[in-house]
């Protein structure tokens, strides 16, 4: 089957995403989002997203397959976010894409999230390079990955560096919520960057001293940079002086753009990749991309980025990744696929 029609559904977080793709060509991406739910408390509240996502399927699942002109019946497989993400959140869309797949009689495929989101790139550009460096960005990872195979075999997904507290995205919301700017962080940030100075305060770059480089070569840490500015915004105030939002947002985003780029051109340099690929929430802010595609054009690197609506969390990455699931001839899931809040990305199918 050259071409196989899948439908995919996300719900690792406060998104409820069904997308429908034929191949590589998208039909239909619906979302659901219940972030407004969450701004009073300032974070994703786990118990309310899970809620959402119960109220929010069957109607998005139409909503999706109207948009696609198909019917239920029509599709080839399913394809399921089984982890990582919400316990509580991953369960109703696993609940669901069960229900469909025996319902149906249609094969169920429990992909991981954070390989959905290198998948999605080919709905946009085409066929994967294999291999590539991926760069995943968001509320809870910052990851590099070295991807051979998409869907897992061989060497697969390897990771080459992570997190280590918090994630770039976290951080935005952190330090966004510090300057009154709401939740969520990221775009409200790279908005009032776009009209500040990013080398009007130097907030300090983590994990980029020498003794780091020796243990922590392509790891990430932003917690440092976001108390860096909790205790510069602290001074300003205690001095009476206005604190310049602006600029404080371009000089942190500068921070946090700067190390993901130079952290991830040295792992694609060093193991040879000449193709970076860019996902996740955070992969939408526009100084990340710019930057990205400036210094990786000094290196001969070429840089794809899916646009921001692909970015961020959707049903279209896991449907992309499910279709080259059954496309390569992957043995599906059982039913009793479980949901794994701590899904390796070495796992890319369970």
């Amino acid at each position: 089957m050259s071409e196989p029609l899948v439908l995919g559904i996300e719900t690792s977080c406060d998104e409820t995403g069904v997308g429908i793709v034929r191949g590589t060509t998208l039909l239909a991406d619906a979302v659901a989002s219940s972030v407004e739910e969450h701004v009073r408390f300032g974070g994703v509240v786990p118990e309310v997203a899970s809620r959402a996502h119960l109220e929010a399927m069957v109607p998005t699942i139409e909503r999706a397959c109207e948009t696609a002109g198909v019917g239920l019946a029509d599709v080839d497989a399913i394809a399921v976010t089984s982890g990582p993400g919400l316990a509580g959140a991953l369960l109703v869309g696993v609940a669901a894409a069960k229900a469909l797949a025996l319902g149906l009689g249609k094969p169920l495929y429990g992909v991981n999230h954070l390989a959905s989101h290198v998948a999605v790139d080919q709905l946009e550009h085409g066929r994967l390079p294999e291999p590539c460096l991926a760069m995943l960005v968001s509320g809870g990872h910052s990851s590099l990955l070295r991807v051979e195979d998409v869907t897992g075999h061989g060497r697969g997904v390897e990771p080459m560096g992570a997190t280590i507290d918090d994630a770039a995205g976290e951080a935005f919301d952190k330090v966004a919520r510090l300057l009154g700017l709401g939740f969520p962080g990221g775009p409200v940030i790279d908005r009032e960057a776009r009209s500040g100075s990013s080398v009007a305060i130097a907030f300090p770059r983590g994990l980029t001293a020498r003794h780091d480089l020796e243990r922590h070569r392509f790891d990430f840490s932003f917690s440092g940079l976001k108390t860096a500015v909790a205790r510069w915004v602290e001074a300003r105030e205690r001095s009476g002086e206005p604190v310049p939002i602006a600029d404080v947002a371009a000089s942190f985003q500068e921070a946090v753009c700067d190390v993901l780029v130079r952290k991830a051109l040295d792992a694609a340099s060093s193991e040879g990749i000449e193709d970076l690929v860019i996902g996740g929430g955070v992969a939408a802010n526009s100084r990340l991309r710019a930057l990205a595609e400036e210094r990786a054009g000094k290196l001969g690197i070429r840089v794809r980025v899916p646009r921001p609506g692909l970015c961020t969390d959707n049903g279209a990455m896991v449907a992309a990744l499910g279709a080259e699931m059954v496309a390569r001839g992957r043995t599906p899931s059982s039913l009793d696929l479980p949901a794994d809040s701590s899904q390796p990305v070495t796992s890319v199918l369970v």
